[in-house]
């Protein structure tokens, strides 16, 4: 059984200290949890070392008030932004109350932090936040910058070069100028992240949901079911939860995907009900969360959220509306996603 070497964040629940992200400022922050104190030089010379062994994951510099840059991991299918402990403990930031998260193996009470003046350095904005506390070796980075950070802004991911950024968005429509070789796809917006319902299973209609943070594409029971007999034998692979728990799913390849005019020639798909399907209300009907095994197809990819367009930049030498086919990764990272509801 091949192993995801990084985790699946799932849903984040507001069941517990919903009062509080709304209102921080109101309460007295509670006593710091040991978890979060400060580490030994060691110890996070011994993370960085560790993350930067695991793979090369496209990130964007943070800073925190005065402290960083730090590299944090993109999510757009992430709610709300994440630090890790490790990172908390090293600028001793204070400790505000748990909340309980769900993850794909269950439901876990965390610990959050108070993250004073968080900004990413390309905008320079800061604000302050309420932010999950994770281990890092769990999240692939020091941190991920979710929707409530990212969603006046446009993400653009560009393969050829390996890098990632964020900006301002600028009002545009789907007419705007684009290069030749670039495709706009028009999305819904759902809790802050954008769906695309233009998308097909061949003549089936398929919701497909844009999910930076997550390293595998997943599908649930309801597209598996339609897709039949028509991919080839599949595999299984073990995901492990932000608690350390694990499931597994079944990695194959889907054949005649199409999202908004770009057509997959076959895509590679890890089937399993994971809860962010239910939390989209997407479990009775076919969906994909679309993670970066599909984009990594294209030459460069722009998230632009107040706009809710995607636009995809085509491989070079690639015949219109066809997209490149993906490759089995059994050793490929997983992120997932991170909601509040």
């Amino acid at each position: 059984m091949n192993r995801l070497a990084a985790l699946l964040l799932l849903p984040l629940a507001a069941t517990a200290g919903a009062h509080d992200l709304q209102n921080p400022s109101e309460r007295t922050p509670p006593p710091q949890d040991p978890e979060l104190t400060m580490p030994s030089p060691e110890d996070v010379e011994a993370t960085l070392l560790a993350l930067g062994e695991l793979d090369a994951r496209l990130t964007v510099p943070v800073a925190v008030g005065a402290s960083g840059p730090y590299n944090f991991i993109i999510d757009t299918g992430a709610e709300r932004t994440v630090v890790s402990r490790e990172l908390a403990g090293s600028l001793k930031l204070g400790a505000s109350s748990p909340v309980v998260i769900t993850s794909m193996t269950g439901r876990d009470t965390v610990n959050t932090v108070l993250v004073p003046g968080l900004s990413i350095k390309s905008i320079g904005e800061q604000h302050n936040i309420i932010a999950p506390a994770l281990e890092a070796r769990n999240l692939g980075a020091l941190g991920l910058l979710g929707i409530d950070t990212l969603r006046n802004h446009q993400v653009t991911i560009d393969f050829e070069k390996g890098v990632m950024a964020v900006r301002p968005s600028t009002k545009r429509n789907a007419f705007s100028k684009r290069d030749r070789d670039e495709i706009v796809v028009t999305a819904k917006s759902v809790f802050g992240q954008l769906i695309v319902t233009d998308a097909y299973y061949d003549n089936t209609r398929i919701q497909v949901v844009l999910d930076t943070g997550s390293q595998v594409t997943m599908g649930n029971s309801a597209l598996r079911k339609r897709v039949g007999r028509d991919t080839p034998r599949s595999q299984k692979i073990l995901l492990t939860s932000v608690t350390g728990d694990q499931t597994t799913a079944d990695y194959t390849q889907v054949p005649n995907v199409t999202v908004g005019q770009v057509r997959f020639g076959s895509m590679p798909v890890a089937f399993a009900d994971v809860t962010p399907f239910e939390r989209f209300g997407l479990v009775k009907r076919p969906a994909l969360l679309l993670g970066m095994d599909a984009l990594r197809s294209f030459r460069r990819v722009e998230i632009d959220f107040p706009n809710r367009q995607v636009r995809f930049l085509m491989p070079k030498d690639t015949k219109p509306k066809q997209a490149g086919t993906g490759s089995m990764l059994p050793g490929v990272r997983g992120m997932g996603t991170i909601h509040t509801y």
